[in-house]
């Protein structure tokens, strides 16, 4: 039977008060074998909770009175408590394939869960969904949800799941949606394999067959260094080009006869073509912001309201279910960027010039908000660009970076100069590589990823 791991005990919180340890492995809950947090949650709302626990090897019952909605003040392992559903599927541009050696073994996990979707806003191909799941979402109002479609033609997407369910598995994606869940799409484009033709047969496929979707996004694939799959590679610009021009004129298509855009860019392929990035409103509430899509374009406005003394419109960084979900792990899928503090700044910020630290992506986002700033500041700002040799390939967003290719970057900054580091990079105080802020080698100031905090950080 499946447990939950207790690894925190809030002080004060009704399960300290009924006697609740650290360690104990929660079994059922009001007589109920939980699975997952989501049953957890649901069960422990209630004021009476019994709960079966082991502990040292023996079970006992625990009963804790609280108030109805009131959290019982736990913080568990994990999230799901019968283990991850893993993906069965093969993609040839999957990029935890691609990772280097000696990465944490939590970024090598490797999801088909459509609970980690609700979560966390994993994407999932559906492919190993159930008439049982289907029902579980739909009764326990499991939404929204985020599903990778990557195309709409059956032999396309086999071939790019290399799974034979991925051919059929969208039919779960039509029951979601006559259900009335909230799903949110996603087309990760592989040139020479769904662009072009495919591209537009897959939105045609989306209009006719999932017109209620909340979102499409489209993203290019990322390839690094560790790719063993001939037929990945990155994109030209021609063909970005291509891609940005397509998605643009669907989204007419879709405006006129939906009355919204439905599908929107990644951000990385307006850079990569060359092209400036439309206003947030273009972006309709920005629904994939967190996907790479409207980033921008909430940087910018977040960024020129905090100089014009406005409250910002943009979305910033969205956290997800769990940010407010009794029982929430710290760690292990999504953790958060930069517990315990919004902004770690230096004792001393004086008249010193200002270094950003930013990935290729991140410095094209940052270059034309740099005069501003530097007004703003007074003293001069400028970006330091990292090269991610860690990944290699054209991996450039700021938030691959390692802290090794960090390290290395800042050795060509002046003692004298401010080391802005924006808390995306970071995971508990973690790099992606396992180092931490004191191997960097200098002081650093972590600032939230977000304009306004930016701004502010500058003051």
């Amino acid at each position: 039977m499946p447990s939950a791991r207790v690894v925190a005990v809030a002080p004060g919180s009704p399960a300290e008060r009924s006697g609740m340890l650290v360690g104990d492995e929660i079994i059922t809950v009001n007589g109920e074998a939980v699975r997952d947090v989501i049953r957890y949650r649901i069960q422990a709302d209630e004021a009476r909770v019994e709960l079966e626990l082991r502990r040292g090897g023996l079970d006992r019952t625990l009963l804790v009175e609280k108030g109805s909605g009131e959290p019982l003040g736990l913080e568990l392992a994990s999230a799901v408590f019968d283990r991850v559903r893993t993906c069965d599927n093969h993609c040839p541009f999957c990029f935890i394939h691609q990772l280097p050696p000696g990465m944490r073994r939590s970024l090598s996990l490797k999801d088909d869960d459509y609970r980690l979707s609700f979560l966390y806003g994993n994407f999932t191909t559906l492919t190993r969904f159930t008439e049982a799941d289907l029902e579980r979402v739909v009764t326990e109002g499991l939404s929204p949800l985020h599903v990778s479609i990557h195309a709409t033609d059956p032999e396309v997407r086999t071939r790019l799941l290399r799974n034979r369910r991925g051919a059929t598995s969208l039919r779960w994606l039509e029951a979601l949606l006559d259900a009335g869940v909230e799903v949110h799409g996603q087309v990760v484009v592989c040139p020479g394999i769904n662009d072009g033709a495919v591209l537009d047969d897959t939105m045609l496929g989306v209009l006719d067959r999932f017109p209620d979707l909340a979102s499409v996004g489209v993203v290019p694939l990322g390839v690094s260094a560790y790719n063993t799959e001939p037929e990945m590679r990155p994109h030209t610009t021609e063909e970005a080009a291509a891609v940005v021009d397509a998605v643009l004129g669907w989204q007419e298509v879709f405006l006129t006869v939906l009355g919204r855009r439905l599908v929107h860019l990644g951000d990385e392929y307006l850079l990569m073509a060359g092209r400036g990035f439309p206003s947030l409103e273009h972006y309709e509430g920005c629904p994939q912001h967190e996907n790479g899509i409207g980033m921008a374009a909430t940087f910018h406005d977040e960024v020129a309201s905090a100089l014009a003394g406005r409250r910002a419109r943009g979305t910033g960084t969205r956290s997800g279910f769990f940010a407010w979900v009794d029982g929430a792990p710290a760690e292990g899928y999504r953790a958060p960027r930069a517990p315990g503090a919004a902004i770690r700044l230096g004792p001393a910020r004086g008249d010193r010039p200002v270094v950003i630290v930013t990935g290729a992506y991140g410095h094209e986002v940052l270059a034309p908000l740099l005069p501003d700033l530097t007004a703003h500041a007074g003293v001069p700002v400028r970006t330091l660009v990292v090269e991610n040799r860690h990944f290699g390939g054209n991996i450039g967003v700021t938030g691959l970076m390692t802290g090794g290719d960090i390290r290395d970057a800042l050795g060509a900054v002046a003692a004298t100069e401010r080391v802005l580091l924006p808390d995306v990079v970071l995971s508990n105080d973690r790099f992606l590589d396992g180092l931490g802020l004191d191997d960097l080698g200098r002081e650093v100031e972590v600032v939230p990823t977000d304009g306004v905090s930016l701004v502010e950080a500058l003051r």
